[in-house]
Formats: C-alpha cells, structure tokens, sequence
C-alpha cells in the first residue's frame, strides 16, 4: 500500500508558518466542485454543498485505496473561492451578497468516472441534495500571494489588509477571486487556534 501526504508534497502551497507572506505559482490541480450564493453562515446550499464534497471525496478515496494502484490519502482540506459582481464593494460584515464555490483538491489518478460512481454509491448511502451540483475540473490559479491567518474567520479583515498591502509593494495587482483554505475543523477546534490559507491571485501591476 503506497501512502501518500499530499499537504507534505504540496506544502508551499498548504504548509505556511503563521503571519508569513509569500509568493506562489499555483499550478493546473483537481478539484470537486459545487457553487452557490448567500451567507455560508446561514446558507442551507452551503451545507450541503459541503456535506456533499466530503461525503463524495471520501468515497472516492476509498475507491482509490481499493484500485489496482493501492493508493491511500489523506483526503485534502475544504477550500473556499469568494466573490461579489463588483470586487470593490467586498465586504466581511455584509455576507448576503456573495457567490461562493466550495472545493476539495483531488489526486490526478481520480478520473471523472471515478467521481461518477462515488456520487452515485455516496447518495445512495444516504441522502445528498447537493451531490447532482457536484462537478469534477482541472483548476488553475497561476501567480498569487497567500499568508496564514490564525484565529476566527470573523477576524480576518486586518489579516486580509496587510497581504493586499504586500502584493502592492512587491508590484502586482489583484486579479480573481478571493481564496480560502480551511486547514482546521471548526467543529473540533476553538476558533481562536483556528487555521486559514488566504490566498489571492495576482498579476503584474506594469
């Protein structure tokens, strides 16, 4: 059985000390997939879509385990992509407004009749009303600037600031959308220990 960490073999990009700004080229990865609207707080597509996600993701870890490859994983932490229609107007205290696209990052051997199968056994187990929105894709980010935050996802306001403010001085400019990376478990951990990946694409400012 061949175990793979892949927070370990992609720790540039999940693996940052607390507070550190860096740089990174992201490359072209696999994620599950499933998009919404509204306040992830009170949104009921929201916990779904994320119930779905782990649901499914798991399946097809198992499935993988199970393959003739004998792979076994750590199945990836949920990821989150924020956006509103005029990015200026992004606000933390005002949620009502925002898209969302939940994710969880797979590995390449996972093919889409893989995930195909692991929605339909998933859903059979029990019920997903979120499992039909799922979809497989190859997902890109390229140039962008990330830093860990730690504490609540309420206090991330200045956290945000200060790495807009490291992208502007290191010459680029923001482009995209706004990138969460949930390395905790909120539901086992107290919100002030609570560990977040922000990440935000960049382009050259000249």
């Amino acid at each position: 059985m061949k175990k793979l960490d892949y927070k370990r073999e992609l720790k540039e990009l999940y693996g940052l000390r607390a507070g550190a700004l860096v740089i990174v080229d992201v490359p072209e990865l696999s994620f599950l997939m499933v998009d919404g609207t509204g306040d992830p707080n009170t949104s009921r597509g929201y916990r779904e879509g994320v119930e779905a996600l782990f649901a499914v993701s798991y399946r097809v870890k198992f499935a993988v385990k199970r393959g003739s490859e004998g792979i076994d994983y750590r199945v990836m932490p949920l990821e989150g992509l924020w956006w509103v229609d005029d990015m200026s107007k992004f606000s933390l205290e005002d949620k009502s407004s925002w898209s969302w696209t939940a994710m969880i990052m797979q590995p390449d051997v996972v093919t889409d009749e893989l995930v195909r199968r692991s929605i339909l056994e998933a859903s059979t187990k029990k019920p997903l009303p979120a499992a039909a929105k799922l979809r497989f894709v190859r997902f890109e980010e390229g140039l962008a600037a990330q830093v860990l935050h730690t504490g609540p996802y309420g206090a991330e306001g200045p956290t945000i600031e200060r790495l807009h403010a490291f992208i502007v001085e290191a010459g680029h400019r923001l482009r995209g959308k706004h990138h969460e990376i949930y390395l905790s478990d909120p539901s086992r951990v107290d919100a002030a220990r609570l560990r977040t990946i922000i990440r935000q694409p960049i382009a050259s400012s000249l």
